[in-house]
C-alpha cells in the first residue's frame, strides 16, 4: 500500500502539470452500516478511501460505535473481504487531542491526565494499524471560552504528541504514517491567515529541535468556510491554503464537508482531503425512516407486531442528552420539545450516530428488519446501498473513480 505522503505529492504533481485534480475522502465512521457502505463504495468505484475515526467514535476505552482501534481496523478489513476488495483503505485517526473526547470533558479531566488518555489512544491507534493521525492540541479547557492558546503552546503540545507517536511506532517497528495538524473550530486559534503562516514556521522549528524534520505533517486543516450548519466551500480561501502548503509538500484538508454545495470545487482548488461524517448518519436514519413506512403496509397486509423503531430512537436520542452538545447560542436552556421543527430533525438525525448500539435500538431495528423476512426487500441492503450512494456523491466529485490506478500503484 503507497503511503499517504506519496500520495499528496502525486496530487501535488498531478496539480502542477495540469492533470485532472483529485480530493481524497475521508469517511467518518460513525457506525457499521456506514464503515460497510465505505467499503463496498470504494470496490464499486475502484476509489481510494480514508476512515477519520474520532475517539468518541473509536477508541480503547468507551467508544459510541463500541469499537476499538483494533476491532475497527477488523472490522473495515472484514468488509473488505466481504467485497471482494484489495485496494487501498486507509484508517485514520481524527482530533487526537486534550479533551476532544467527550468523556474527558465530561470527567473534568485534568491537563495532565488528558493528556496521558490520548497518548494511550494514540499508541493504541498506530498498533490497530492506523495510516495518519491527526493531532489536534488546540483546546485547553482551562481557558476562558472562546480564547485562543498561544501559538507556541499548541505547536509545543502537537510535537510532543508526534514524538511520542513516533517512538510508539519505533518500539513497535511500524513503518512510517502520516500526521495531519491544525483545526477547523475557531477555538483553535488557525483560521487567520497569518496566524496560520506564523503556526508553520513555529511548528518547522520546534520539530526541527526534535530531530522530527521527517515527520512534517502531509495535512492541514484551515478554516474554508465551512462548519457544522454552513455548507460553503470558499475555493478562494483553499487555493490560498495550497499556494502555501503545496512549496512544502502539504495540503489541506477540509472538516465538516457534509451537505457541501460546490463539492467539485475542492479539487479545483487544491483540497488535498475532507471528511464527511454526520451526512452519513442522516442517510442511514432517513433509510430506516423509508423502512418503517414500508413496514406499516406489512403490518395491514399480515399484521405483524410493530417495530416502532423510530419512536424507540427518538426516545433514546433524547434520553441520551448527546443532542445538547449542538445546541445552538440562545437554545442552552430549552427542553427537545420546545425546539423547532426542523432543529428537533437535525438533532434528531445528527445524535442517532450516538446510540445506534444502544440495545433498545438495536433491538427495535432487528423486529423492524424481521417484519421484512416475507418480502423481497433485503432491509439491510437497503439502508447501505443508500449511505453508498450518499459517499459516491462524493467520489465522482472528487474525482476519485479509478484512483487505485492513478494514486495507488
Amino acid at each position: 500500500m503507497v503511503d499517504l505522503d506519496q500520495i499528496i505529492k502525486e496530487l501535488i504533481t498531478r496539480n502542477t502539470q495540469g492533470q485532472q485534480p483529485i480530493t481524497l475522502l475521508a469517511v467518518c465512521p460513525n457506525s457499521e452500516a456506514v464503515l460497510e457502505a465505505a467499503v463496498k463504495a470504494a470496490a464499486r468505484n475502484q476509489s481510494i478511501m480514508l476512515f477519520a475515526a474520532t475517539l468518541n467514535q473509536v477508541d480503547f476505552e468507551a467508544s459510541y460505535t463500541g469499537w476499538t482501534q483494533a476491532d475497527f481496523v477488523r472490522q473495515m478489513q472484514a468488509y473488505a473481504h466481504q467485497y471482494h476488495w484489495n485496494g487501498p483503505l486507509y484508517p485514520c485517526l481524527d482530533h487526537g487531542g486534550p479533551w476532544l473526547k467527550d468523556l474527558h470533558t465530561l470527567a473534568k479531566l485534568t491537563y495532565p491526565e488528558t493528556m496521558q488518555k490520548v497518548k494511550n489512544s494514540i499508541a493504541a491507534c498506530i498498533q490497530a494499524g492506523y495510516k495518519l493521525l491527526h493531532i489536534d492540541p488546540t483546546v485547553d479547557r482551562s481557558y476562558p471560552h472562546g480564547q485562543s492558546l498561544p501559538l507556541e503552546l499548541v505547536v509545543q503540545r502537537t510535537v510532543e504528541l508526534i514524538a511520542h507517536a513516533e517512538h510508539i511506532r519505533s518500539e513497535n517497528r511500524v513503518p512510517k504514517i502520516a500526521y495531519e495538524v491544525g483545526t477547523e473550530e475557531v477555538h483553535g486559534g488557525l483560521v487567520d491567515l497569518d496566524r496560520f503562516e506564523g503556526f508553520i514556521r513555529l511548528l518547522q522549528a520546534e520539530l526541527n529541535v526534535h530531530n522530527l524534520d521527517h515527520c512534517w505533517p502531509t495535512l492541514f486543516v484551515a478554516q474554508i468556510g465551512t462548519d457544522l450548519h454552513t455548507t460553503n466551500f470558499k475555493p478562494e480561501a483553499a487555493r490560498r491554503l495550497y499556494s502555501i502548503l503545496a512549496p512544502l509538500g502539504s495540503l489541506a484538508k477540509g472538516h465538516y464537508t457534509d451537505w457541501v454545495e460546490n463539492p467539485a470545487d475542492y479539487p479545483a482548488s487544491g483540497m488535498g482531503a475532507a471528511n464527511v461524517g454526520p451526512e452519513f448518519t442522516a442517510e442511514e436514519f432517513m433509510a430506516l425512516c423509508e423502512l418503517e413506512e414500508q413496514e406499516r403496509v406489512i403490518i395491514k397486509k399480515s399484521g405483524v407486531r410493530p417495530s416502532n423503531f423510530m419512536a424507540t430512537l427518538q426516545r433514546v436520542v433524547i434520553e441520551s442528552g448527546r443532542w445538547k452538545k449542538w445546541l445552538l447560542p440562545g437554545e442552552e436552556e430549552s427542553p427537545f420539545h420546545e425546539l423547532s421543527v426542523a432543529r428537533k430533525d437535525w438533532l434528531l438525525k445528527t445524535g442517532s450516530r450516538y446510540i445506534w448500539t444502544n440495545g433498545e435500538v438495536t433491538s427495535a431495528r432487528s423486529t423492524l428488519y424481521g417484519n421484512f423476512r416475507d418480502t423481497k426487500v433485503d432491509p439491510h441492503s437497503f439502508v447501505v446501498e443508500k449511505i453508498t450512494l450518499a459517499i459516491e456523491k462524493y467520489i465522482k466529485a472528487f474525482n476519485l473513480q479509478n484512483s487505485i490506478t492513478t494514486l495507488g500503484e
